[in-house]
């Protein structure tokens, strides 16, 4: 009996519960960056968008690389990352018809407050990198493949260092726990200043070296292929990708600050 009622209620509610499932279609998932999704970014914005659109926004916070690695493989409907060169490399490679620019902030390097490395009297970024080097000042790396980790090798290889031995640890975990480890071991680290501002467990690390031009970090959006990936929800990640860099998406990305500062600066063209 009890069976026969569960079926006739089913039966009953069919059209409505279908109802349901469409609108709980109207969703994409975004594999982005954990700094966007630590720093609060999106806890601010995906609100305004999904009123105006009626789209939810479900984000997948990896590294820039990992979001790549989803991307190609077709598990995400829309990627924004922090790796130009990477981002400009997906689309010649396919897997993206279409790459735009949408914000950008910098890259800091903090560290303990006594600053063994004397990094700050450097008066560029490769000059900090060689003295955390020479010094052998712990130095928490991401180690995850992320844009900001891939940033900081950049760095190292322009300062002609190759980063390795007890000094330098390779953790293989997004900024947050990485600045907390950091935090826990006195080391040196490189972060995106928004995660850096939006962290709330410094202990005794301090922002040390900020300002190089080599130190700026863009984000793009990127619009997937339906060629490569036709089941993916194409048109509602457009209307995000278009969102983005309206006036709009620009606007609420402007807007959003954290005590008071703005974390990241629209830029589409």
């Amino acid at each position: 009996m009890k069976k026969a009622t569960a079926f006739i209620t089913a039966g009953a509610l069919g059209i409505s519960f279908s109802g349901a499932l469409m609108a709980a279609d109207d969703y994409i998932t975004l594999a982005s960056t954990t700094s966007t999704e630590n720093s609060g970014l999106f806890d601010a914005i995906i609100p305004t968008f999904t009123e105006e659109t009626g789209i939810e926004v479900r984000v997948v916070a990896v590294g820039t690389g990992q979001a790549f690695e989803i991307g190609r493989r077709g598990d995400a409907d829309s990627l924004l990352v922090h790796d130009t060169a990477g981002e400009e490399k997906f689309v010649a490679d396919g897997y993206a018809t279409e790459r735009l620019n949408v914000m950008y902030n910098d890259f800091v390097i903090v560290g303990p407050s006594d600053d063994p490395a004397g990094i700050r009297d450097s008066e560029t970024v490769t000059d900090a990198m060689q003295r955390i080097a020479e010094s052998g000042s712990p130095f928490a790396s991401r180690g995850d493949d992320s844009g900001t980790n891939r940033a900081e090798l950049r760095l190292w290889e322009d300062a002609g260092v190759t980063p390795q031995g007890e000094w330098y640890r390779e953790l293989g975990s997004g900024m947050g726990p990485t600045l907390n480890t950091a935090a826990g071991m006195d080391a040196y680290t490189f972060t995106d200043r928004a995660t850096w501002v939006a962290f709330e467990n410094p202990q005794d690390l301090t922002l040390l070296f900020e300002g190089d031009d080599a130190l700026f970090n863009q984000y793009g959006s990127l619009l997937l292929s339906e060629e490569r990936h036709p089941d993916l929800k194409h048109d509602l990640a457009a209307q995000w990708h278009e969102w983005l860099v309206s006036e709009e998406g620009q606007q609420a990305i402007a807007d959003f600050e954290v005590d008071g500062q703005q974390l990241f600066f629209p830029n589409a063209e």
